[in-house]
Parts: C-alpha cells; sequence; structure tokens
C-alpha cells in the first residue's frame, strides 16, 4: 500500500488546501505504527491552521519539519507518548494554543518562551519536573494547565507584571513547595488551583489579587492548621479574607519578612483602593459576562455527524453545523428577536443570502442521521416555512413571481435586493439539500428550511447549519457572527425578565411558568462533517473559531 492510500486524509487536506486536519483513534494508531511514525508529508499542508493528532499511543516524536507550518494557531497533540518536542516548535510564530496533555514529556523546549501569540497552554498529565524559565516573555498567556506533573517550583520569572492576562493557572497534584509572595503581581488571575502538593504556606499577598474568584489548595500540609481546615472546607471568599486578615497583623507587627519599613496607613489606604476598584471591575464584569460553553465531540456519547456527498461539490460545497442549548425563547419576543438577527445577518453578512445562507432547526424534530446531498429540482420536495409540501420547481416558480410582483410595485427594473439569491440556482442541475433520516429534506439552501423543524417558543436546542459556495471559512466566520449574536440575545433576555408570551399556540401554561431561567449560558455542541467514507471534514467548532475579539465573551473550552 503507498502512502497516499495509506494517508488519505492528508492527500485530501492537501487537494484541497483545508485549514484544518484532525487525525486521531485508533485506526491512525495502526498506520503510525506500521509506518514508524507520522506521514512526513503533513508538514507540507503550510496553510493549516488547526492541527490535531491525538489518541495515538504509537506517537513517540514530532519531526523537526513541524516548524514548516507557519500557519499554525492551534496543535493539538493530546494522549499520545510523545517523549518530547523539537525546539522548532518555536518557528511557528501564530500559534495560540498547544495542548500537549496525557504524554510522557519530561522536558519542555526552552524555546517554547518565544511563541509570542500563545495564549493557552496545557501540559498536563506528563512527567515534567520543570517549565522553562522565560514564560513571562509569553505576554498574551491567559490560560495554563501543568496538572499532575511532577514539578516542585514555578519559573522565578513567572510571578511577573508582563503576564497581565492570565486568568487561569492549573498547577494541581505536582509537588510545588512555595507560593512566591510576588503572586500579586498577576493582576488578571482569576482561578488558581494548587491542590494535592506539598505547600506549607499560603502567602497572604495573594489576597491581593484583584480579580481572583476561585482558589483550590486542598491536599496541602499547611502549618496554619486553621487554614488548612478553611482550605479544605471553605470558599474562596472566606480564604481570602483570612489571609487579608493575616496581612493586617504582619503590617501592625512591621513586615520584616520583605525587608522594608511600610507605612500602616498608606498601605490601608492602597489596599481599600485596589479593593474599591477590583470591586467595580466584578460588578462591571459580572453585568456583561456572556459564556459560551463548547460541548467537545468525544464528551457525548453518540457524536453528531453530518454526511457529505460527493455531488455537492459543483453545486454548494462548503458546510458547518453545530447544536446550541440554553437559548430562551420562551419569554416575551425572544423569539421574535433572534429571527430578526438572523435575517440582519443575511441581508449584511451573508450579502443577503448570497454569499452564505443560515437555517436554524428545533434539534428535537430533527431525525438524525443527516446528509448533505443533492437533488433534482423535479425530485426536491420541502415543506418551506409557512407553505405547504412542493418541488423546488414550484417553490422557485412561485418566489420568483412574488419578485416580479414586488419589482412592479416599486416600479425596479431589476430584480428586487430580497430575491438575488434566486439567480444562484440558475441552470444548476441538482440542488442542494439536507436530508434526515425520515428521507425529508429539512433544509434547502439558499432557500428556505422545513415547516417541519421549525424552531418556537418552546424550542429548548437548536440545530444550526451555515452553507456557502464561497468558502469554508466564509461559514465559519457566519457561525461565529450568530453564536456570539445568541450570547448577546440571551444575555439581554436574562436581564430583562420579560414575561413568557402566549403567541404560540403550542406552548402550554406549565411550559410558560417554567421559562423563567436567569441563566443567559450557551452550550455549544460540536457537530462533525464527514465525507462519504466517514473521512472528516471539519468540526465546529474547533479551537481556532470563535476567536474574534469580543471582550465580554468568555469561551470555555
Amino acid at each position: 500500500m503507498d502512502d497516499l492510500e495509506k494517508w488519505p486524509e492528508i492527500y485530501k487536506a492537501a487537494a484541497e488546501k483545508r485549514r484544518e486536519l484532525v487525525l486521531q483513534g485508533p485506526s491512525v494508531d495502526k498506520r503510525i505504527s506500521s509506518d514508524g511514525g507520522l506521514s512526513s508529508v503533513v508538514y507540507s499542508l503550510t496553510l493549516l491552521n488547526y492541527l490535531e493528532v491525538s489518541q495515538c499511543p504509537s506517537l513517540t516524536e514530532i519531526h523537526e519539519d513541524i516548524q514548516r507550518l507557519t500557519n499554525l494557531q492551534s496543535l493539538i497533540l493530546c494522549r499520545n507518548r510523545l517523549a518530547s518536542m523539537p525546539n522548532t516548535v518555536c518557528k511557528l510564530k501564530s500559534l495560540k494554543v498547544l495542548d500537549l496533555s496525557v504524554n510522557t514529556l519530561r522536558v519542555l523546549p526552552r524555546e517554547i518562551t518565544e511563541l509570542r501569540e500563545l495564549n493557552t497552554l496545557n501540559v498536563s498529565c506528563n512527567n515534567l519536573e520543570l517549565l522553562p524559565e522565560g514564560l513571562s516573555q509569553c505576554t498574551k498567556l491567559s490560560a495554563i494547565n501543568v496538572s499532575k506533573n511532577r514539578i516542585t517550583r514555578l519559573p522565578s520569572d513567572f510571578y511577573s507584571e508582563r503576564l497581565d492576562l492570565l486568568s487561569t493557572l492549573v498547577a494541581s497534584d505536582n509537588s510545588i513547595e512555595q507560593l512566591s509572595r510576588d503572586v500579586h503581581k498577576l493582576a488578571a488571575l482569576k482561578v488558581l488551583d494548587l491542590s494535592n502538593n506539598k505547600l506549607s504556606e499560603i502567602p497572604f499577598d495573594l489576597s491581593d489579587c484583584p480579580k481572583l474568584k476561585e482558589v483550590n489548595f486542598k491536599g496541602n500540609k499547611l502549618s496554619d492548621k486553621r487554614l488548612e481546615k478553611m482550605v479544605n472546607g471553605c470558599q474562596t471568599k472566606s480564604i481570602l479574607d483570612y489571609l487579608r486578615g493575616k496581612g493586617r497583623q504582619v503590617e501592625d507587627g512591621g513586615d520584616v519578612d520583605r525587608g522594608r519599613n511600610t507605612d500602616k496607613g498608606k498601605r490601608q489606604q492602597q489596599r481599600k483602593k485596589k479593593e474599591k476598584v477590583a470591586a467595580e471591575q466584578e460588578a462591571l464584569e459580572e453585568l456583561n459576562k456572556m459564556i459560551v460553553r463548547v460541548l467537545h465531540v468525544s464528551d457525548g456519547p453518540a457524536a453528531l455527524e453530518v454526511k457529505v456527498s460527493a455531488e455537492v461539490k459543483d453545486v454548494r460545497p462548503y458546510l458547518v453545523c453545530c447544536v446550541v442549548r440554553g437559548m430562551n425563547l420562551m419569554p416575551g419576543n425572544a423569539l421574535k428577536r433572534f429571527l430578526m438577527t438572523q435575517t440582519k445577518l443575511h441581508e449584511d453578512l451573508c450579502g443577503r443570502r448570497t454569499t452564505a445562507t443560515i437555517a436554524s432547526h428545533d434539534m428535537q424534530l430533527v431525525k438524525t442521521p443527516l446528509v448533505y446531498d443533492v437533488k433534482s429540482p423535479t425530485q426536491l420536495k420541502i415543506a418551506p416555512l409557512g407553505r405547504k409540501e412542493m418541488t423546488a420547481v414550484e417553490l422557485i416558480r412561485r418566489l420568483q413571481l412574488e419578485a416580479d410582483e414586488l419589482r412592479k410595485q416599486k416600479k425596479r427594473q431589476n430584480v428586487a435586493g430580497l430575491h438575488k439569491y434566486l439567480q444562484i440556482l440558475q441552470g444548476k442541475e441538482f440542488y442542494p439539500c439536507l436530508v434526515d433520516a425520515e428521507g425529508h429534506v429539512i433544509s434547502f439552501p439558499p432557500i428556505t428550511n422545513s415547516e417541519k423543524t421549525k424552531i418556537k417558543k418552546k424550542t429548548k436546542e437548536l440545530f444550526l447549519e451555515v452553507t456557502s459556495a464561497a468558502s469554508l471559512q466564509t461559514c465559519k466566520d457566519v457561525m461565529d457572527a450568530l453564536i456570539v449574536k445568541m450570547a448577546e440575545l440571551n444575555k439581554f433576555t436574562a436581564e430583562h425578565q420579560e414575561e413568557a408570551g402566549s403567541d404560540d399556540e403550542e406552548c402550554r401554561p406549565h411550559e410558560l411558568a417554567s421559562s423563567g431561567e436567569t441563566s443567559s449560558e450557551l452550550i455549544i455542541q460540536q457537530v462533525r462533517t464527514v465525507d462519504q467514507d466517514g473521512n472528516l471534514k471539519v468540526v465546529y467548532p474547533s479551537k481556532t473559531d470563535l476567536s474574534q475579539v469580543v471582550s465580554n465573551l468568555t469561551v470555555i473550552w
């Protein structure tokens, strides 16, 4: 068997100039084992911005040619058996996410500190004893996970004002003996987990971290037994209040440890000012907070996949999908606002459906598995939104008549802008469609989706799809924008707490009464799009998605 037959995913990614590639599981591991490593062809895919090779115990090393993938933003190499990483990883200047968790690494290359765009580093579940000095140079780091290693101390330069974006540090299950008093310099720190280490003291300076909301020191034998008892049973606020009190006691007796004379009144004034600013910032953040939590494909017992037929390549080739939970459409005008937002995106970002098209479905009414396929205009039958079932030929004819009538009323020479998307299908031998497990067409892009899966106020779970003839990235950009808008709408609904509307005749009284949820968190379940042979085309969202700068949007992966 030649390399082309053995690694079809890699060659397909090269031929189609893909920007994402996922290789994982037993079948990939078997090929790695027989070849003595990963195919070298993967290092020629210079357009990739997302590469994942995971769950392959036979993968023990990555070749130094990884440096050729200079467009990589996410490199996921988890659950393998990597013993080392090449120092050429420093050439990946665009890298934002590096996941090397669950391997057998004993050391990280010092050159990793040259990754200036890095914001997420996960090296948990390895055999590391030290982290490289110089991590403070990675000034965009926001999350670090080094749990379940053999680390005895954090780098000397780690507690630095330069890491002013670092919000999460997880270093549990190590052998760390000391937490530096300079920890207060990590001004953005919100989550600190140092459970199951060898700490004997917790510096009172920790209470000066203005944004700290969650600490975990369980499993450490502290010399202060009262504090140890609090750590094992109390909430973060209680622990920080206790440490703050200890800090005041030190001030009263003279701050000997720091070797400087501190004016008590000045210290207290500065602390109060800090606390006031932090409280104001926290209140503002809480008010504006929007949370999107991503449920990974591997987290679900039955991963949702959409199979794409080869025939759509010449019609409308690009598709991304996902499932959204937590969208509260019941109160007041929540549903109307969502539909208007979708229409607005269609008019602007989607170029009145000529660039891309969005369809939203009630997931409870979607019969899986789904196939993205093509049908001839006479064979494609759908019950369009608000209409009875008809063929695509009939539907296009009716819409065209409506467009012509509107043009006459407006006294225009050209077709109305709202109906320009009708021209996309002119001359096409086949039309694209999304078909459910019962053979029903539930979506006919860019024209309409089906009345069968129409969302209503009581819809709790949405299946979203975006299609385009332009590019895969276009689909992703539109889906990103849609999810951000949904998060904003959900936040608005939660804040205003409108009464549940009754305009949906299918809403029952008990459903209306239970609609008073105030949580605005959205859960996005990943959906895989695969070809007819089951090879992955795209998974959405990946870690390179939802990365647009929205200051009050938190994405939890």
